[in-house]
């Protein structure tokens, strides 16, 4: 992949890793997740720290983006997603764990954004951002998206 007009060999756009159980693993960049259908969301986050913070995003829906990376399930089983967790990692170190049957249609259809702009503002550098319009509580706002693992494969309980 070739250097967009605002990345520079000093300024190198920040990247998301798609891993796990997944058929097409992927690196993508803010200009990447372009490529996808863009939504908007106006959301409040009622914060511990700072109060409630108030914020437009907009970015691909988290679904779109894993369904194209070929997710480990098989798609004409439905119960066979329920297995599936996603975790969401930013360069921060915060962590955030979501399941499948949250972002899926067929189940919870939450839509959450993996936020390429906040504010009007383009989030090329910075790194995308795991934005869930649902939640009152920004606890599961991650900044700085430099990972996401999709997991179907944790051990049996039995």
């Amino acid at each position: 992949m070739g250097q967009s007009p605002t990345q520079s060999p000093a300024h190198p756009l920040a990247s998301v890793a798609l891993t796990g159980d997944l058929a097409r693993p992927v690196r993508l960049t803010v200009p990447d997740l372009l490529a996808w259908p863009q939504h908007r969301a106006r959301v409040s986050f009622e914060c511990a720290t700072s109060g409630v913070q108030h914020h437009r995003f907009e970015g691909p829906l988290l679904h779109d983006v894993l369904r194209d990376a070929g997710p480990g399930f098989d798609p004409a089983r439905r119960k066979d997603r329920l297995r599936f967790l996603i975790a969401v990692a930013g360069a921060d170190g915060h962590h955030a764990l979501l399941t499948w049957a949250e972002i899926d249609p067929d189940f919870g259809h939450a839509p959450v954004l993996l936020a390429v702009g906040i504010d009007d503002t383009p989030l090329d550098m910075a790194g995308p951002q795991l934005v869930l319009p649902q939640d009152r509580c920004g606890a599961r706002h991650i900044s700085g998206i430099n990972a996401i693992r999709v997991d179907g494969r944790y051990p049996s309980w039995t």
